[in-house]
């Protein structure tokens, strides 16, 4: 109760978060672009409830021939999607609970680093403004891209914590580390988006530090920094070092090149709302609308703290303020750098910085451009509050504006319809091996023969030969064993998408498992054999975890130690 006393706009932002989330309390579920959460979230919980942490490879999908996903993809919001379903949960609901909980974290978080500049009723503003702009709307309900705004929810959490040590509150710097590694483990994407602007932000601290604290202030920084980087090893290395393996790349240019997905000026402002897909030119099938409410108040807050910050008259009253008011001038002008980078005017950046074209879309930038409005808004409780000492009239025009923001903006957080699925809908092996595996196959190996119908999907039932004969056969997630009579020397190709994570042993001693464009080779000689896979952790993959633990455990002593001091 004491908490709620102290934090009571959390409460308010978590109420006026319904209707962003209402469409998940109703039967059934809804169409979005990636229509593989229910999979995602369903093989997760699967492999986690076979006692296997961290998650890298799933059995069903990639045409059943399974593929290391969470090797690669975005896996925290489906470590909690698959956390739900050992508490019991089906897919579905698992799936529902935990994309609603990344929409109401992004405004929780929002609201905790908005009320460290702007006060209770701007952290509450800010908070809603992030709920319930329109991207995020697009994010959730069009596009349903949940590895994203799960990204989008950390990104405030990130900025508190810097700002944090700051402030000289150096153990609330772990704060940033969690966010900075929520976004990592997110969306590695959002991750490479945000990190040059966080760069410049802690540039900014620095140099904004009192003179014989910025060595400090900068070894702190880069501590938490680090921190974060080493929590999140266990993924990040992995994806460096063995996405070679797999035919990501290939996602890379085509339908998905840069150069056709640019913004035009006048769809930031308004456009149709609709749930098609991102096309060349100014007619695409979904909206990319930054928020009109958001640009006229950032913009107008962005004017107002320029004429106060050159105003003699003025900057006396935010005279231990100014550097909120800065803070307000550098957020305008990063959102003017994200929206640029939407349009095609930016295109000579994108050509020289190659690395970007990974973004594939530039509109991904309004994610960044909904933070900085959405944070900017905040402001303006804070800055009538300086010449309106009125609190009933404060409270007045915070309560209208919250009313407001939610009551234009909640039309566009619902989805296209509604379908009367269950969980087994999306959850039964041809949905899991043929409809899901066609919308995302990018994991399975190079130069791997695809099924070209679901009647030639993975099946071990169909190994044996007139070379061989399975005498028995049982399959874990990350563990195969056959007992085989062979009646002549053969090879056998086992309907399981190579990783170099795989080894074989044969009668106990170790094997070579050849790459097949249809599985995994193995060279079987005559006699009666027991044949053994198993998934065992590589290198960079043993590497990332004992980083990620070392990174846990300095965080759990710092928290203990903190305490201690507190006393």
């Amino acid at each position: 109760m004491q908490f709620l006393k102290k934090n009571y706009g959390i409460l308010i932002v978590l109420i006026l978060s319904f209707w962003a989330i209402k469409p998940f309390f109703a039967m059934g579920f809804f169409p979005m672009h990636d229509d593989t959460q229910v999979a995602r979230v369903f093989e997760m919980g699967k492999v986690l409830k076979g006692g296997i942490f961290p998650v890298r490879w799933v059995p069903d999908l990639g045409y059943g021939y399974g593929y290391p996903i969470f090797n690669f993809y975005a896996p925290l919001a489906y470590y909690v999607g698959g956390l739900f379903m050992l508490l019991g949960f089906d897919a579905l609901m698992a799936t529902k609970i935990m994309m609603a909980l990344g929409i109401v974290l992004a405004g929780v978080f929002m609201y905790l680093l908005s009320r460290e500049f702007f006060g209770e009723y701007g952290g509450v503003l800010s908070g809603l403004f992030y709920i319930y702009d329109p991207y995020h709307a697009v994010n959730i309900y069009v596009r349903g891209d949940v590895a994203e705004f799960w990204a989008y929810a950390f990104l405030p959490l990130m900025f508190l914590g810097f700002y944090k040590v700051f402030r000289k509150s150096n153990v609330l710097g772990i704060f940033g580390s969690l966010g900075f590694a929520g976004i990592i483990l997110s969306h590695n994407l959002s991750a490479f988006m945000i990190t040059p602007f966080l760069l410049i932000f802690c540039l900014l601290l620095i140099y904004y530090s009192e003179k014989r604290a910025r060595l400090h202030t900068t070894l702190s920084l880069l501590f938490y920094a680090f921190l974060g980087l080493t929590i999140s090893g266990f993924y990040w290395i992995p994806v460096f070092l063995e996405m070679k393996y797999t035919n990501v790349l290939s996602q890379v240019g085509g339908g998905a090149d840069f150069k056709d997905h640019f913004v035009c000026l006048g769809q930031l402002w308004t456009g149709t709302w609709g749930y098609g897909g991102s096309t060349i030119g100014c007619n695409d099938g979904l909206s990319f609308m930054v928020g009109k409410y958001h640009i006229v108040l950032s913009a107008f807050l962005f004017l107002l703290a320029i004429f106060i910050l050159f105003s003699r008259k003025y900057l006396n009253l935010f005279a231990k303020d100014k550097f909120k008011l800065i803070a307000i001038v550098i957020s305008f002008v990063a959102f003017l750098i994200s929206i640029f980078l939407t349009l095609e005017i930016s295109k000579p950046i994108w050509e020289l910085f190659s690395p970007m074209a990974f973004i594939q879309y530039p509109w991904r930038y309004l994610l960044l451009s909904a933070f900085f409005s959405s944070f900017i808004s905040g402001a303006i409780i804070w800055v009538f509050g300086k010449f309106i000492l009125n609190r009933t009239l404060n409270f007045i025009l915070v309560a209208t504006l919250c009313v407001w923001i939610v009551f234009v903006s909640a039309k566009f957080f619902v989805p296209q319809m509604y379908l009367p699925n269950t969980s087994a809908d999306y959850t039964n092996n041809y949905t899991l091996q043929w409809t899901t595996s066609l919308i995302s196959d990018e994991y399975l190996p190079k130069n791997f023969k695809k099924p070209k119908n679901a009647g030639q999907i993975a099946n071990f039932s169909n190994l044996n030969s007139k070379n061989l004969k399975i005498m028995e056969f049982t399959r874990k997630t990350q563990e195969l064993n056959l007992d085989l009579l062979v009646y002549k020397n053969t090879n056998l190709v086992l309907p399981l998408a190579y990783f170099p994570a795989w080894k074989g042993t044969l009668d106990g001693n170790a094997i070579a498992l050849i790459q097949d464009p249809q599985g995994i080779l193995v060279a079987l000689p005559k006699g009666n054999h027991s044949l053994k896979l198993t998934f065992a952790s590589t290198v960079p993959e043993i590497v990332g975890n004992i980083l990620s633990v070392a990174g846990i455990l300095v965080l759990f002593i710092g928290i203990i130690q903190s305490r201690k001091k507190n006393e």
